[in-house]
């Protein structure tokens, strides 16, 4: 079981609050969707597990699901990271989703406002993300909210799984 839901952040209408039991469903619904637009390979059989990890540790990082008037219009993921260049704590948004018909009404703009609050207020110092290429739209939402392209470039390397 999960923790309680708590407040996160609020900005007007639009609050983040901690994924709780009642709203695992649907937000599985939503990152389904999420990722198959983003073309990642992601089941609920795969993805189940590891999201109920990550929201019972704060350790981790935080899941929150975002409503607007008590509506569920989206979530948003971030983990935690630690690098010395940044003072310690940095964040790392790993997914932001708002559902198509909460699209084109600034609450992606809102919607990182509170990503950053609930980020700083677990003491990160930078938050990161990525995006694809052909995503202009949510470019151009990042970079007006201060996101730049850091002097280096992201790599990553997926590692086998242990030898049991």
């Amino acid at each position: 079981m999960l923790p309680a839901t708590e407040t996160l952040a609020e900005d007007g209408d639009l609050r983040a609050r901690t994924l709780d039991e009642a709203s695992v469903e649907r937000v599985i619904d939503a990152m389904l969707v999420f990722n198959a637009g983003e073309q990642i390979v992601w089941t609920r059989a795969d993805g189940e597990a590891p999201l109920r990890t990550l929201a019972a540790s704060r350790d981790l990082g935080v899941v929150a699901v975002l409503e607007r008037g008590g509506a569920f219009v989206g979530y948003f993921v971030v983990t935690w990271g630690f690098d010395l260049e940044w003072g310690g704590r940095d964040a790392f948004l790993t997914e932001l989703y708002l559902t198509p018909e909460s699209r084109g009404q600034g609450l992606g703009k809102r919607a990182l406002g509170l990503v950053e609050r609930a980020a700083s207020a677990h003491g990160a110092r930078a938050v990161h993300l990525m995006v694809r290429h052909d995503n202009t739209v949510a470019e151009a939402l990042y970079r007006g909210s201060g996101f730049v392209e850091p002097p280096r470039r992201f790599l990553t390397k997926v590692l086998a799984p242990p030898a049991t």
